[in-house]
């Protein structure tokens, strides 16, 4: 196992430890209370221009954006013959969603209800699928366009990475969900790409294998 290898496993573990832990809390309380008083404190801050500038980017991780995105971005790489790459991105995307709505149904933990909501959310809480979403869509689609143009490393993670944050922020402020499920779709989306990533990685080094 080379160094990078051995420090992202790490870091994987680590995260792992934290959303097991953060998961036996919320299994035992509905919020904690610095999840409302960020809320809290978002909400007194808020404008009609952020609420807009909000909703905007909270869409970028709505099913009918990204589910457009993924099939785009599926047919691209079999266009361009990256049959393996498009076989886990497509395995990302949908264990991606199998994670997101199995989680919800088994922490069943309620939505913030601290103040009139701009937009209407009706599964649970926790995770955020949102964050989760964002995380497994275009962090990977990072990872794909970094590997297939190099020079652009940086650019597209720095895209990528700030797309994930403003969309998480964006659930917590317009208030549907708790900063810990945004933590915790977080933290489940980094796993899970990682998986995806050392699957296919994997899979790679068996194909280039002539034995």
């Amino acid at each position: 196992m080379s160094c990078a290898s051995g420090l992202w496993f790490s870091i994987c573990l680590l995260v792992l430890y934290a959303l097991a832990e953060l998961s036996d809390e919320v299994l035992e309380q509905e919020a904690f209370a610095f999840d409302k008083a960020i809320l809290l404190y978002l909400h007194q801050h808020a404008t009609p221009m952020l609420d807009a500038l909000m909703i905007h980017i909270t869409r970028l991780a709505d099913p009918k954006t990204v589910v457009p995105i993924a099939i785009a971005v599926f047919l691209f790489l079999r266009w361009r013959h990256h049959r393996l790459e498009a076989r886990f991105f497509a395995l990302n995307a949908l264990g991606g969603v199998v994670l997101s709505y199995g989680l919800k149904l088994i922490f069943n933990k309620p939505r913030p209800q601290l103040w009139s909501q701009m937009i209407s959310e009706e599964s649970f809480s926790y995770p955020s699928g949102h964050a989760l979403g964002s995380v497994v869509i275009y962090g990977f689609l990072a990872h794909l366009l970094a590997y297939l143009y190099p020079p652009y490393c940086f650019l597209f993670y720095g895209i990528a990475g700030v797309l994930i944050v403003a969309i998480g922020f964006s659930r917590l402020y317009l208030g549907v969900h708790w900063p810990t499920d945004v933590l915790a779709g977080y933290g489940v989306g980094f796993l899970w790409v990682s998986v995806c990533l050392m699957l296919m990685r994997l899979q790679k080094i068996k194909d280039s294998d002539p034995a």
